[in-house]
Parts: structure tokens; sequence; C-alpha cells
């Protein structure tokens, strides 16, 4: 057999060699698009600015307004003059703006301190505010200019005029094309981000400690970082460098490095969304969450009610064995969460939000919305809480201001001491007999002096 020799290849023309490869700018500008969260429009937009600014650079003159067309498929580039249609109304022409400025330049001549100079570059100033731009003939057109082009234009159209088309431009253009597409791609980026999270703005969302900076912790949320102020922790709860928290999205400000997002752990708000994603009764709106009163890291009262019958509203917040609850409070620190029901007759709600003491009456003050809470004095400590909490809880959650007082408590309570007393002024009065306050200490005393000195008599 026959050995094959080695096929050459035929070697590239000079032409081809110096050709540039093909780049898949559609790819390209994809994977942009999805790596910074940007939609495709506005990267097309960043590069045909960029495009126009280069052109500008190396083959326009000052003060033209170049617009760009660039094709992600080859790549190309179509480039228009940009000129709009004016008259004396919209434009202050060059005779009399030439006017105005030796005027000008003649005050400016008279006036000899450097006081008045400043007063009168203020007046000039002022004066600027008030008059209309300069005609310039780069970026204007006479309405004679235009008809010339356009027979129907009027005040205020746009006409674009071909450019011949370009490709070689020197460093600084490319430069400058550079700068434009990093700086507008920033700006998207940002608007984006602010978008995204001012959307998300009173949602809880997860995220992980990336850095601790004296007392303020920065908290990564994916694609931007927030911030957790002092005033936003939960007491005597420390975050470690890479621990992962859950945050309350409160507050979202456009910056200019991007988003200035503010966290919160001690919300009441975050409560409810937490209840929301731990029991799909509220989140699909069959329990409803009435009232929430917090005292971030100790305790919460939660008021909730039903809008089904046959739903036990505190059932399903609270679980199958309290897990999920439970859930929660763990993610809170441990802090201790209180579900009642919610009822629009304050003589009962207010009762129910003092709980677990015990009520024995309630009295309503609707004008000043004032409720005097009547309970066992063995009680008075419990309905009250450790340094107030239980009652300022309470108050917060009714909206009314609480008063306890506590009674000493017999087998009937309150009612049959106050029972007892009536009884005995009626017995009194059958037997025509006065009730009489026994407050004579003397009398007694000196009968026992007397006995005493008797006594001693006799001996």
């Amino acid at each position: 057999m026959r050995k094959l020799g080695n096929i050459r290849k035929p070697r590239k023309t000079k032409e081809e060699s110096i050709q540039p490869a093909k780049v898949d700018f559609g790819s390209a500008i994809t994977a942009l698009c999805e790596e910074k969260g940007i939609s495709k429009e506005k990267v097309l937009e960043t590069i045909a600015a960029a495009l126009a600014a280069a052109y500008k650079k190396d083959y326009g003159k000052r003060g033209q307004n170049i617009r760009a067309e660039f094709d992600e498929v080859s790549g190309g580039a179509k480039f228009f003059l940009v000129k709009e249609v004016v008259d004396e109304t919209t434009r202050e022409f060059m005779e009399e703006a030439q006017d105005d400025t030796e005027l000008g330049a003649q005050n400016d001549a008279e006036k000899t301190g450097a006081q008045n100079y400043a007063e009168a570059r203020r007046n000039d100033a002022e004066e600027a505010e008030d008059r209309l731009p300069r005609f310039n003939p780069e970026r204007d057109l006479t309405l004679d200019q235009a008809k010339k082009i356009k027979k129907k234009a009027v005040v205020g159209d746009i006409i674009e005029t071909a450019l011949p088309t370009e490709s070689d431009y020197g460093r600084v253009a490319a430069q400058t094309a550079k700068q434009v597409i990093i700086q507008r791609i920033r700006e998207a980026e940002r608007d984006s981000m602010f978008e995204e999270y001012k959307n998300k703005e009173g949602e809880v969302i997860s995220g992980v400690v990336q850095r601790v900076e004296g007392r303020n912790v920065f908290i990564d949320i994916g694609k931007s970082a927030g911030v957790l102020f002092p005033g936003e922790q939960i007491a005597r709860e420390n975050y470690r460098i890479g621990q992962r928290v859950k945050v309350y999205l409160e507050k979202v400000n456009a910056g200019t490095k991007g988003p200035g997002i503010t966290l919160s752990r001690v919300h009441p708000e975050m409560v409810r969304r937490m209840f929301e994603l731990e029991v799909p009764e509220i989140f699909s709106g069959t329990v409803e969450i009435k009232a929430i009163a917090r005292e971030a890291g100790e305790r919460t009262k939660v008021a909730v009610a039903s809008t089904e019958e046959g739903i036990d509203a505190i059932g399903s917040c609270v679980g199958q064995k309290g897990t999920r609850v439970q859930s929660i409070i763990d993610e809170l620190g441990g802090e201790k969460i209180d579900i009642i029901n919610w009822d629009e007759d304050m003589a009962k709600f207010i009762p129910s939000a003092l709980s677990p003491a015990k009520v024995l009456r309630t009295t309503l003050n609707e004008k000043e919305k004032m409720a005097t809470v009547v309970v066992p004095e063995e009680q008075v400590s419990l309905a009250i809480g450790k340094r107030g909490q239980n009652v300022r809880l309470a108050a917060k959650l009714t909206g009314w201001k609480i008063d306890i007082i506590g009674v000493g408590a017999d087998e009937d309570g309150v009612e049959s001491s106050e029972q007892g007393s009536v009884n005995s002024e009626q017995k009194a009065e059958e037997k025509n007999e006065d009730v009489v306050e026994v407050s004579a200490p003397e009398i007694v005393e000196e009968k026992v002096i007397e006995d005493k000195v008797e006594t001693v008599g006799a001996k």
C-alpha cells in the first residue's frame, strides 16, 4: 500500500491573516446581562452611547449631538448627527448674545472691587437663568434650514443626518468608550438592585453575616449587603462572621455606591412575616394577625382571629406539639411569644391580653380609653409582669391604658366581702342597734391602770 503524504493546508492570504476574528456579541451581551442582573436593552443602549462618545472624540465637533445604532449581530454601528429645529422663541441667536456679552464685559470692567465683581457675576447668573439657550449651529437648525431637508418640518422637530461610518479609533477615543460603558453599567446595576430590593421592602429575608464594624453588623443578602445598626439588634445577641440569620428589610434608599439597605431584628412586623412563613393558615388568609406588641428579645404578644368557622386560630399558630411557634422562638433567640384570641369587645379582649393572669372584673372608661382591672392579690405581680412588661405589652396590644387593682380573695371573691358588709348593716337596723366603730383605746388604758393600782394597794 502506498503511504499518503502529508496534506498541506492552504496558506491564508495577507488580507485574511490581518482580518480580526468575528466576535459573538450576542452571547457576550447575554452573559453580561445575567452576571449583572440588568436588561439587554440597557446594555445595548450603553454600548451605543459609548460608541457615540468615541466617534465624537475622534471625528465629531464640540457641541454636536451624535447618536449611534449598534447591531449586536454584526457588531457594526451607524452614526447620526442629531439637530433640533428652533426659532427666536426657543433660542437666543448669536447677534443678541454678542451684544449682551459686550455689555457684560463693560460692566465687569467698571467693577474694581472684588466684592463688586462677585456681585456682578451673581447678577449675571440670575439673568442667565431667565435667558433662553444660545443658538448652536452644531445642534440647532433654523426653520428655513430644516425645510430644505424636510419640507414639513416645524419648530421642535428632531432631524437626524447620517454620518460616515468609521472603524479606526484612537487610544483616547477607545478609553472614553470604555469609561462610558463601565459607568453606565454600574449605574444600571445600581438601579436594578435598588428596584429589586425596593420591592422586597417589608419582607423577611435570609442573609449571612459579612463583617462586623464596631457595633454595626453588615449582612450579605445576595446581590448587595445591608447594615444592622445597634438599635435594630436584639439585646444580648452576638453575631459572628458566616452566621446565617433572618432579618427584616426595613428601608431601602438610593445611594451613589448602591442601594442603602437598613435591616432590623426588632421590628414588630418581623414577627408577622415569620408567622406567615411558618403558618400556612396565616399565609392563605384563613387566620389573621390583628395586633402585635413586642419587646424584642424578651416577649411578644400576638392577637389572632379566624376568618372561617371551625378553624382554631391559636392552635394553627402553635402547631402540633408547638412546632410552628417553637421554630419562630428559636429564630428570635428564645423570645417568649403569647398567642391570644382577638375580640372586638374590650371587656373580653383586655383580660385575654393580660394572660396568664386571672382577671376578676374589668371596668372600662370609653372616653379616656382606660380600663380598670381587678385581679386576686396573689396574681397582681403576675398581671404586672417583670418590670411591668406584661401590662405594658397588653396596653400596646389593646391601645388602652390599663390600671390593675389587687384584692384579697375569699370563697366568693370581692363581691362576697362587699355583700357581707351590707348584711351586717341590715341586721343592726332590724335590732334597732347602731353600728358603732370602737375607737377609744384611752378608756381601756385608764381602766387597766386603775386595776393595777388597786392591786398594788391591796398588797
